[in-house]
């Protein structure tokens, strides 16, 4: 990538002045399918989809940045605010999916997958390195409906992070940091509904998060990865799974224990639902990258028909 500054050099550029670099992918990128993914609900403070652009904060130890993104004939031209800007701009390639390494995936082993391979080539896992915001974005997520969850975040995220910098498309924060987690009143948790066991979690590891996110990027296996994460009470293999595979993009992440997911990798392979173990079964062919799998049914458009009326959570914040 070339790091150019919209007004010369980087310290001498006006205050409010992108850095801007253009980011060439070696192999197609999807950045819709890849970075957009992240996204937590059409609310999330952190990313913003505004058109063809994907807008994302990120704290680095330099302060506050943000991201914009967008993808014009196979490139992705990316501009860059704040004081975080040059290492913001540092994490775009991973960010894109440029450490995604799919050798020894064999899409043929099944026809939906070789087909949705064929018809997707620019899925790319993305990687954010975020460690400890998508292991609390997790554990917010756990036991309740994505609408709740992304309500909360949404909440959370807005009132105890930091406005982020940019002309973003609607106001925009950083998530905030360990440490401010960690000093949220349980009246606030109360407010957006977050139960005790979830923001109980949150503070413990909060206390640890430095710690774990090196062990973390450091483990090089699945196990080793679940094993460290796991190791926290209130931290299981469901919330394991979705850390590595926001944090690290790790190919190989399966949600054991989510509502939903079984099903539709039953349903996408076999034409029938299935439970846990018959969707490791399923997916056992393809061991290294089992969450590729998963990208592609959910590229696939097949997706089994909801039995039964949406579930609607019930608040228990005033009581």
């Amino acid at each position: 990538m070339t790091l150019t500054a919209d007004a010369g050099a980087a310290d001498a550029a006006p205050v409010g002045a992108p850095l801007r670099t253009v980011y060439r992918p070696a192999k197609p990128l999807d950045l819709r399918r890849s970075v957009g993914m992240l996204r937590r609900g059409p609310g999330d403070p952190t990313m913003v989809i505004d058109g063809a652009v994907i807008w994302r904060t990120l704290r680095t130890p330099q302060g506050p940045a943000t991201l914009a993104l967008r993808a014009v004939a196979g490139e992705v031209l990316v501009s860059a605010w704040g004081p975080g800007a040059e290492s913001a701009l540092e994490r775009v390639p991973a960010l894109c999916g440029a450490e995604d390494d799919d050798e020894g995936f064999d899409p043929s082993l099944h026809p939906l997958i070789a087909d949705t391979a064929r018809r997707t080539p620019g899925i790319r896992l993305a990687r954010t390195d975020e460690v400890f915001d998508a292991l609390a974005c997790a554990i917010i997520e756990q036991k309740v409906t994505g609408l709740e969850a992304f309500r909360a975040w949404r909440q959370l995220v807005t009132k105890f992070g930091r406005r982020a910098p940019g002309p973003t498309p609607r106001p925009m924060y950083t998530a905030p940091t360990a440490d401010e987690w960690r000093r949220i009143p349980s009246w606030d948790w109360h407010r957006v509904a977050v139960q005790p066991p979830q923001s109980k979690t949150i503070v413990r590891v909060a206390e640890r998060a430095a710690s774990i996110s090196r062990a973390l990027l450091a483990a090089t296996t699945g196990d080793d990865r679940d094993r460290i994460l796991t190791s926290f009470p209130g931290v299981g293999l469901w919330t394991s799974a979705e850390t590595r595979l926001r944090a690290l993009g790790d190919p190989d992440a399966v949600s054991v224990g989510d509502y939903h997911l079984a099903h539709e990798v039953g349903h996408a392979l076999t034409g029938h639902r299935t439970d846990d173990d018959g969707m490791l079964e399923l997916l056992a062919a393809w061991a290294g990258h089992r969450q590729r799998v998963i990208r592609l049914i959910f590229a696939s458009g097949v997706s089994e028909a909801r039995r039964g009326p949406r579930f609607s959570p019930e608040d228990h914040r005033g009581r």
